[in-house]
């Protein structure tokens, strides 16, 4: 599914057209359209599944619960976005607000869809079980998976903006200046010397430069290279002058054996002889803006909470009357284990 032909439920996209997303995000193509769409189905969403609580106490109480749940999640989106932002700033990410806002928007539209598909399973439990503790830890239950759900596609996304080096630009520049560049003519490569001049059992031989260090891997002339180099060792290094023309440059990062050659109109990142070679496989360091995602996440979800519990009530207690807020008292947390002891 391409990104210029989105499905008509934006819901549908994210899941079925995860990297179309954020290649659309890295781009910041169609950002406002797409942002404005995942508000419009969140707010839809959270709606619905707000009816669903409110009908706990009584009709009136859904209603104001439709209103509330959606107003729960853009209230804390919008204390908590300046923050995310603000964290990619100090740290070098080079996200603007447009795409930090839409990565956001991609785990709120999840969680708002994942939570309204469990709507059916609460109805069912509200018709069957009216009970006023169960079905307040069931419904807390399922944002809590749904959330979990969501975050883990915002998770996913910065991975991916981190790949594109806009988390971390100056590491992405680095390993990009490593690679192999365009050069307008290749450099004349002297002529390899005849098999004859170069006894096969010849020993041993560096040529080290001066005010270096030998290379500690020896490097015999002849076709037994490959074989005296130990495993995972590489080198993007020049050779010395007694090594054969067609295996004096490999690309970074390949072994040093034959059938690596460079293609015409490239030349080959260096690094000077006798220095530590780059080897495959090796963890990347993870950028600062991801270690702050999950510092973020959790300062998410405690204002989310503390709001949930400000906005009180979304099921109503049926032994209350009905009340648009309650006063503030205690806090989310300790009634939650309240209502876990007297289940």
């Amino acid at each position: 599914m391409s990104g210029d032909r989105p499905s008509p439920l934006v819901i549908e996209r994210i899941l079925r057209d995860r990297v179309g997303i954020w290649q659309q995000v890295v781009a910041e193509r169609d950002l406002n359209a797409l942002t404005g769409r995942m508000l419009a189905s969140s707010a839809i969403a959270l709606a619905c599944y707000g009816a669903v609580l409110g009908a706990f106490h009584s009709p009136l109480m859904a209603l104001t619960s439709a209103l509330k749940l959606p107003l729960l999640f853009l209230v804390t989106l919008a204390i908590c976005l300046p923050t995310l932002y603000l964290f990619n700033l100090v740290f070098g990410a080079r996200l603007s607000v447009r795409q930090s806002l839409a990565l956001v928007m991609v785990a709120i539209t999840v969680t708002s869809m994942l939570a309204v598909a469990f709507a059916p399973i609460s109805l069912f439990f509200l018709i069957t079980a009216p009970d006023y503790g169960f079905f307040k830890l069931l419904n807390v239950a399922i944002l809590t998976l749904s959330a979990l759900v969501g975050l883990r596609f915002l998770t996913g996304g910065m991975q991916v903006l981190n790949d594109h080096g806009l988390l971390a630009p100056e590491v992405a520049k680095a390993q990009v200046n490593t690679q192999a560049v365009p050069v307008t003519a290749p450099a004349a490569v002297p002529a390899a010397p005849t098999p004859a001049a170069v006894p096969a059992a010849a020993a041993p031989a560096v040529a080290p430069v001066a005010g270096q260090s030998a290379e500690p891997v020896a490097v015999p002339a002849g076709p037994a290279v490959a074989e005296s180099i130990p495993n995972g060792a590489t080198t993007t290094a020049p050779m010395p002058a007694h090594v054969p023309a067609q295996w004096s440059g490999q690309p970074a990062g390949a072994p040093f054996a034959p059938g690596h050659p460079v293609p015409p109109g490239y030349q080959v990142a260096q690094r000077p002889w006798g220095t530590p070679p780059v080897r495959r496989g090796e963890p990347t360091q993870r950028p600062a803006s991801m270690t702050l995602l999950y510092i973020w996440i959790l300062l998410f979800g405690f204002v989310g909470t503390q709001l949930a519990w400000t906005l009180r009530p979304f099921f109503g207690d049926p032994g209350q009357d009905f009340a648009f807020f309650r006063s503030i008292d205690g806090n989310f947390y300790a009634e939650i284990l309240r209502t876990i002891a007297n289940l």
